[in-house]
């Protein structure tokens, strides 16, 4: 049994601005969205979507995902910054040291991610979109492994990263200590059962790997909310046929 990564989902003040401007950055096309949100496709190029879903809860705290992008060369970084700026970034500083070469910025929804120099080797082949870069435990980075059947592809210094075997970008877990958690994270996973699996044999095997569930309605189970060893929110959702 495993589950595939479906999307990465945004709770957003207005997401229809941000799937635009992600839309923009990445390149990434509107799709027709199983869970009737908004919802962009990289065609293959990540292996999963984004998902925007609608929140009237702002943003109080550093989010504990967000995405690196890479650059092949200076001119190509210098083209991704004035991309996002002009549809609508802006640069953000989180306590970065000036010789650190990387990009700090925040999408219009205030949700902070990296544009890396070129020469990048950890996420040399991984695409535009690098990473998905988590602060979390190795315990949380085995965790996620175990869930998705990808295998570790980095373990060292309680770091951890995985990658699916057909490729595309990282997961990575930079270790302790973390950040504060909000109480609901503005970005989250969106899992579903792959081939024959079932919801609901998936949601009792994370039960067993250290999930916990916090959705406990009955009915529509369409998506089951839980929560990571870290306490960080994701949802299983039913496979469609």
């Amino acid at each position: 049994m495993s589950l595939n990564l479906d999307a990465v989902t945004f709770d957003a003040g207005d997401p229809d601005r941000l799937a635009r401007f992600w839309g923009g950055v990445l390149g990434w096309e509107p799709t027709d969205d199983r869970e009737g949100a908004l919802a962009l496709s990289g065609a293959g190029q990540a292996g999963f979507g984004l998902r925007f879903r609608p929140t009237d809860q702002p943003k109080t705290l550093q989010n504990r995902i967000h995405f690196d992008l890479t650059s092949a060369s200076a001119d190509e970084m210098q083209e991704t910054v004035a991309r996002a700026l002009g549809l609508g970034a802006s640069h953000l500083d989180i306590g970065q040291r000036p010789q650190e070469a990387h990009v700090v910025l925040a999408d219009p929804d205030g949700n902070e991610f990296c544009v890396l120099p070129p020469g990048n080797r950890f996420l040399e082949g991984c695409g535009f979109l690098g990473a998905v870069n988590c602060d979390g435990t190795q315990e949380v980075g085995y965790f996620w492994g175990e869930v998705l059947g990808w295998p570790l592809v980095w373990d060292q210094d309680e770091e951890t990263a995985i990658q699916a075997p057909q490729g595309g970008p990282k997961m990575a877990w930079g270790g302790p200590p973390l950040m504060p958690k909000p109480p609901r994270n503005r970005l989250h996973l969106d899992v579903v059962p792959t081939g024959d699996g079932d919801q609901q044999s998936e949601v009792t095997r994370l039960e067993s790997l250290g999930a916990r569930r916090i959705d406990v309605r009955q009915g529509n189970l369409d998506r089951v909310a839980m929560t990571d060893p870290d306490g960080n929110e994701f949802c299983v959702l039913r496979r469609r046929p």
